[in-house]
């Protein structure tokens, strides 16, 4: 796919986000251009700069919903919102980069925190909008459920799109307030393909929904982001809903996980990469101990993988010992 470019001043929202010293230390692409500029460059498909605003935010809006979401996205969309003098909806954007590069790992919640911070000082009358955003989603993540829903539903009276950042948002507080809220669950759960690369999403959805539902949103959380800081927590959803104890949540891994574990250890011809998964066999029952002991026995074909699997069952014992004994010989 061709490469282009979305050009946006960096502004006062973007400034507040810090936008530029993000880019700069993770090696994205940008360049400066007349009258400071910033290009950011995108793999995604971005289009030129010669359309309008309106239609920029649809084709962004559309990447995102093919699941073509990339770094910078939020931003680009940011500076397209504030040169346009949307400011609260600048902030929104902006904010909804940094979620998702915290859901990732990338940052830590500090920064998210101080971010809006630095927004919420913005000056200006035609800037508290901006201001009026910042404290709304500083009020999210604090899990003020109501304040967050009362000042966004004021500041925001109609939703652009029924899956659009603010949408999401407003579920998510119906669904933390209440989570028997059929209405905001199923609104929820119709807005999922915007929000495929966006960790946060599949985290709440396992933490506010139940059963089968919970199990997939929980293990596509970890599958997208299995070191970012939702993943604890949704393992240990998982091996609540598998009958296990919460604590036994560390040892859990998912069935991509398990598959990408194993094809790793097959290209590289060295067993030892299967040994994150010997916490997950050692656990009682539950559909993903049973589902890594299949695929291990179907290994356990090859001598490489089966001597490992002896000398790993001479060291140990019990459910782990039968286990890894019952993976060699059956």
């Amino acid at each position: 796919m061709k490469r282009k470019k979305i050009v946006f001043l960096p502004g006062l929202v973007l400034a507040a986000f810090a936008v530029v010293p993000f880019f700069a230390c993770t090696g994205r692409e940008i360049t400066a251009g007349k009258g400071g500029e910033v290009a950011v460059t995108a793999r995604s498909g971005f289009s030129s700069t010669e359309g309008s605003n309106p239609d920029l935010l649809d084709e962004i809006a559309e990447l995102e919903r093919a699941g073509v979401y990339q770094p910078g996205m939020g931003f680009a969309e940011s500076g397209l919102r504030e040169r346009a003098g949307d400011y609260a909806g600048a902030v929104a954007a902006a904010f909804k980069e940094m979620s998702r590069l915290y859901g990732f790992g990338e940052i830590q919640m500090n920064d998210l925190k101080e971010s809006l911070d630095r927004a919420v000082a913005l000056e200006g009358p035609d800037k508290e909008p901006a201001v009026q955003t910042a404290r709304a989603l500083r009020a999210f993540i604090d899990g003020n459920w109501n304040d967050a829903e009362q000042m966004l539903s004021f500041i925001f009276p109609e939703v652009e799109e029924p899956d659009d950042f603010i949408s999401w948002v407003l579920l998510s507080c119906a669904l933390e307030k209440n989570r028997d809220d059929r209405k905001a669950g199923s609104a929820y759960k119709a807005i999922r393909a915007r929000y495929m690369k966006f960790p946060e999403y599949w985290y709440r959805g396992a933490r506010l929904f139940s059963d089968a539902i919970a199990s997939e949103y929980a293990e596509l959380c970890i599958n997208l982001a299995p070191e970012g800081p939702f993943a604890g927590e949704c393992r240990e959803i998982l091996a609540s809903l598998s009958g296990l104890k919460t604590e036994d949540g560390a040892g859990i891994k998912t069935k991509s996980e398990i598959e990408l574990c194993i094809t790793l250890a097959v290209q590289s011809g060295n067993p030892e990469q299967l040994e994150s998964l010997i916490p997950l066999i050692a656990l009682p029952e539950n559909p993903y101990t049973l589902f890594a002991i299949g695929a291990l026995k179907s290994l356990a074909s090859v001598p490489l993988y089966r001597a490992y699997f002896d000398s790993l069952a001479a060291n140990s014992s019990g459910r782990l010992a039968d286990r890894l004994v019952y993976i060699c010989r059956g």
